[in-house]
């Protein structure tokens, strides 16, 4: 995936590029310069994965207090949905 622009992936791709990277960088297979080339595109991947998510968090922020809610609330899980 590494030819297609890094501001144009999806916030899925984004991770799964960061997961494939992150393997080939713990099999330890490749030169010192591929290493830190795969390294800097992790790097840089994440910070657009982070600026994604703070993005979607600042919508459901809007849209929150546009229905009155002026706040978000911890997710918790039902007892019953943690046994699954």
């Amino acid at each position: 995936m590494p030819s297609k622009k890094m501001k144009n992936l999806t916030f899925e791709q984004s991770l799964t590029e960061l997961e494939t990277i992150v393997q080939n960088l713990e099999q330890g297979e490749l030169s010192l310069e591929e290493s830190i080339n795969l390294f800097e595109r992790g790097l840089a991947l994440s910070k657009i994965s982070q600026d994604k998510l703070q993005e979607a968090e600042q919508k459901v922020k809007i849209l929150l207090h546009e229905n009155g809610q002026a706040q978000l609330s911890d997710f918790q899980l039902s007892v019953q949905e943690q046994a699954e």
